[in-house]
């Protein structure tokens, strides 16, 4: 008997990755595993969407393995490994400092100061002097585009972005990225999450379509 199914978590992934576990896990790097980071968090997204607590709870161990997974490979590094109690202890740490509201008695007005006390202990904690500084550039051009906006708020930098496009003429990749940036940046300026947004939209023909 386990004291913590966590805990089993990490026996399991210690069996399949080790000699004579599975031929599939062994295999997997970082690298490779990638995509089913991205797949599995989508899936939970989905579940979330369609209020399935069942399938939130799949898919939400679906997106805990990966942790696991992940945690378990690197274990394995020659010159700098660590392990899932290296990565809990380390997020349960950034917790306490980022939120001294909490543990540490500082008096806070409201949500947007927290916000804004996370960011700047954020800043100290990474030495950040740069906007873009953290910023995962590999991540879908929209959610991009709303942390780049949202980046150049918190550090005070003036950017351009076009105050008013039209659709009408010849659809150009500039003009598209134009207009496209355009409606993200009203989106922003008025506190509406521009995927949240096109994704009610986009479900919306979804219905539309009916079932596959």
């Amino acid at each position: 008997m386990h004291d913590s199914q966590l805990q089993r978590l990490v026996e399991v992934m210690n069996t399949l990755r080790s000699p004579g576990g599975c031929p599939w896990d062994a295999e997997q790097t970082h690298e490779s595993l990638l995509k089913y980071l991205l797949e599995e968090s989508y899936e939970f997204v989905d579940a979330v969407q369609s209020d399935s607590r069942v399938d939130m709870r799949e898919e939400l161990g679906d997106v805990l393995l990966q942790v696991y997974f992940h945690a378990r490979m690197a274990e394995e590094h020659p010159t700098d490994p660590f392990s899932i109690e290296d990565v809990a202890q380390g997020i349960a740490d950034k917790l306490i400092r980022r939120h001294p509201h909490v543990f540490a008695g500082v008096e806070v007005r409201d949500s947007q100061e927290v916000l804004e006390n996370w960011e700047e202990i954020k800043k100290k904690e990474k030495g950040r002097t740069s906007p873009l500084d953290g910023v995962a550039l590999s991540q879908p051009a929209l959610p991009l585009v709303e942390k780049l906006l949202y980046r150049a708020e918190k550090y005070n930098v003036e950017v351009t972005t076009p105050e008013s496009v039209s659709i009408e003429g010849t659809a150009d990749e500039g003009a598209v990225g134009q207009a496209l940036l355009a409606v993200i940046a009203w989106a922003n300026a008025n506190g509406i999450d521009a995927e949240a947004a096109l994704r009610k939209e986009a479900m919306r023909i979804v219905q539309q379509i009916g079932p596959a």
